[in-house]
């Protein structure tokens, strides 16, 4: 019987035992839960262009518009992993401090807040 996939989260599960395809997804699925999972803080929100010299773990909301690395993946977030960039695609509830701007903003109706500051 093939994973199924939660709707939420993206996060497979339902496999039968010693069934293929396990170890993949169960990696997929722990990186997932460590990027996206616990809390979500980006250092900026106002940026279209990857930064040139990213440290592994520097997460960005992607502005609108934007090019090079980020091309296509508009308010999706975007981690570097010390290699590649890794894009989520926000859901709606998802709740993010912009750390450059001291502020939380929610993602709803397909955009992020302005946010509030805290």
């Amino acid at each position: 019987m093939p994973a199924s996939t939660e709707p939420r989260s993206g996060i497979k599960y339902g496999w039968t035992l010693g069934e293929s395809g396990w170890p993949a997804d169960m990696n997929a699925n722990l990186l997932r839960i460590g990027r996206f999972g616990f809390h979500l803080s980006v250092k900026d929100r106002d940026l279209a262009t990857p930064p040139g010299t990213p440290t592994a773990g520097d997460t960005y909301i992607i502005a609108a518009s934007p090019t090079g690395g980020w091309s296509g993946h508009a308010t999706e977030v975007a981690i570097w992993d010390g290699s590649a960039w890794v894009f989520g695609v926000p859901r709606s509830g998802w709740l993010a401090h912009i750390e450059d701007e001291q502020k939380l903003s929610i993602y709803r109706a397909g955009a992020w807040s302005a946010g509030i500051a805290i």
